[in-house]
């Protein structure tokens, strides 16, 4: 490595051999390798804070929305008061 904390002159294959170094190290002191992945996961989880719906629920309830605001458009067009 050069003194000043730089690396090697891009293109060269010391910074070849220095990029593969850092990909593959893995005990760096970086993050776990499937640190994103358990970290989505806590989503997911009944540790979780928050109101617990089950899927049949939000499908119930968004199939529901979706009937009212048809309504809601039929309704608009039935009584549309002509001024």
């Amino acid at each position: 490595m050069v003194s000043n904390g730089e690396g090697p002159p891009r293109g060269s294959a010391a910074a070849a051999a220095n990029l593969r170094r850092r990909r593959t190290g893995g005990s760096g002191g970086g993050a776990p390798a499937g640190g994103a992945a358990s970290t989505m996961l806590q989503f997911y989880t009944d540790d979780t804070a928050g109101h617990k719906l089950s899927p049949n629920t939000v499908l119930i309830m968004s199939v529901g929305f979706i009937a009212f605001v048809a309504l809601m458009h039929v309704f608009g067009k039935l009584y549309l008061v002509r001024s």
